[in-house]
């Protein structure tokens, strides 16, 4: 899969930090990672300097991850800590004028990644991106916790996904 839209230098994107344990080394690579996310930021008109941290990980880490902050003791695909302000914060809060905007984390749980992809029948890369379009669009302050909402959010990731990918939105 070849990305339609990619920006130029990483300084001209912000900060895009791809951890990728030796586990996974080779089966997820950091550059396309780092350009998915950029071409979601790009879409939702976000300027740098901002910051933002993909992280993918084995099912026990998300496990205790979801456990500790959700209460759910079960490995999820994505979980998103965002540090912007959510729609209902108080916006009071000052932020610092020229630093850069931290944004979050995205944790993707690899091996669930792996078997959604199977079930789905498509790429793994497929579900990687749809994996990061998600946790980004909760960096931003979407969500699904709603119906609306969920129209909303499931729409944006499928306009993302063409956008980033140049596909129709059916199965690679």
């Amino acid at each position: 899969m070849l990305l339609a839209c990619r920006s130029g230098r990483r300084e001209d994107m912000g900060e895009i930090d791809v951890q990728i344990p030796e586990q996974f080394a080779g089966l997820v690579d950091e550059d396309w990672t780092r350009a998915v996310v950029s071409c979601v930021l790009e879409a939702e008109a976000l300027s740098p300097p901002y910051d933002v941290g993909i992280v993918f990980a084995d099912a026990d880490t998300v496990r205790q991850l979801n456990r500790h902050y959700r209460g759910v003791d079960s490995p999820t695909d994505v979980i998103a800590f965002y540090m912007l302000r959510n729609r209902a914060a108080d916006p009071s809060f000052p932020l610092p004028p020229h630093d850069p905007t931290h944004l979050g984390e995205v944790i993707i749980c690899y091996p669930v990644a792996v078997e959604q992809a199977r079930e789905q029948g498509h790429a793994v890369e497929r579900e990687l991106a749809l994996l990061s379009i998600h946790g980004v669009l909760h960096l931003l302050g979407y969500d699904h916790e709603q119906p609306v909402e969920e129209m909303e959010m499931r729409r944006r990731e499928a306009e993302l996904l063409q956008a980033c990918f140049n596909e129709s939105g059916g199965s690679s």
